[in-house]
Formats: C-alpha cells, structure tokens, sequence
C-alpha cells in the first residue's frame, strides 16, 4: 500500500505492477504514473496535448 501524491489517499496496487503503468486514484481520480517499483514511486501522469484533429 501506498498514498497518492495529489491527495495522499491510500492506494493499494496488485503485485503485478510494472514501471510505466497508470494507475487511477481511487479518491481523487487522478492519473498517475508508476515510475519505479523499488522503491515504490508514484508522479502525477503526463497529460497528453489535444491534437485538434490533426
């Protein structure tokens, strides 16, 4: 188990988690990225820019 960096609400992942996963916070709904396992390292996941159509 481990909290959200937006709202430090507790997470609890599956053992199967890799690096370079998104995830949902449960609480506040916010996308994050897993950036490592060991230690555990969770950041807010990049946004992806509107292309417009193009």
């Amino acid at each position: 188990m481990t909290t959200c960096p937006e709202c430090e609400g507790a997470l609890t992942l599956g053992a199967d988690v890799i690096a370079g996963e998104i995830v949902v916070c449960g609480d506040c709904g916010v996308d994050l990225e897993v950036l490592s396992i060991t230690p555990l390292t969770l950041a807010p996941a990049p946004q992806e820019a509107e292309d417009w159509g193009e």
